[in-house]
């Protein structure tokens, strides 16, 4: 480093200058019942005390230019742990967009990075409350943003992120293999076509599906599992996504 940088950052202070605060916020998304939820916690805190909202907190930064605190992703993986039980090495963690309107928090001016996590539904069980959470519960999305439902507005700018993070999950259904983490495991082939109608909240042609799914296969991004699955008529064949297994 040369000595006018040196110079240059031995006088700087960065508390004259105004900044905002920055958080992390986490759409938590699943299928359940046929329906596509968001997970929601109840603030125990001043503002919006009582309101749901999203998993989420502020970025932990230190007292000086040497500490400068985590990264956003460690951050938001601690949040998730925190508030709902969750880590990312159990569930598919991805960062979403930036969310910085001015007033969207009356405290401050807070800017929040947003992220969206999807849970298979045979973790659901090891979700639970902790942190800023009083409690946590699963809400169908369109539950939740519906503005005529009062009871369920979501606290601050939230009812922005999930839409965000729908439109995306939704968008990425279709590019990539990221049905593997809304899916149980193994699977059935109407088990990832329900999985697909429910994301993209579109009936889909069985036909044109299975031919979906049969390139899939061809491709090797799914692999028949081992065993089948007991229905209504015949046992079914199962399936997983090839860098699923474990």
């Amino acid at each position: 480093m040369k000595d006018h940088e040196k110079e240059f950052l031995a006088q700087y202070r960065p508390e004259d200058f105004p900044r905002p605060s920055v958080a992390v916020d986490v759409v938590v998304l699943t299928v359940q019942d046929g329906k596509l939820r968001v997970l929601l916690v109840a603030r125990k805190e001043h503002p919006f005390k009582g309101k749901w909202a999203l998993p989420g907190g502020f970025l932990r930064v230190g007292k000086s230019s040497r500490d400068q605190g985590e990264d956003l992703d460690a951050a938001a993986a601690r949040e998730l742990e925190e508030e709902t039980g969750l880590s990312p090495s159990q569930v598919f963690v991805e960062q979403l967009a930036a969310f910085g309107r001015a007033n969207r928090d009356p405290r401050m001016r807070v800017v929040t990075i947003a992220y969206f996590a999807l849970v298979r539904p045979d973790l659901l069980a090891l979700v639970r409350p902790g942190g800023d959470a009083s409690r946590v519960k699963w809400t169908a999305v369109d539950e939740a943003l519906d503005p005529k439902n009062d009871h369920e507005r979501l606290a601050f700018d939230h009812a922005d992120i999930v839409r965000a993070a729908r439109a995306r999950v939704i968008e990425r259904l279709e590019t990539s293999p990221i049905a593997k983490n809304l899916v149980p495991e193994p699977f059935t082939i109407p088990e990832l076509r329900a999985t697909f109608e429910t994301v993209s909240g579109k009936k889909l042609d069985r036909g044109n599906f299975r031919r979906k799914f049969a390139q899939l296969v061809e491709r090797g991004v799914v692999e028949r599992a081992p065993g089948k699955r007991a229905t209504a008529s015949k046992p079914a064949a199962v399936y997983r996504f090839r860098d699923a297994t474990r």
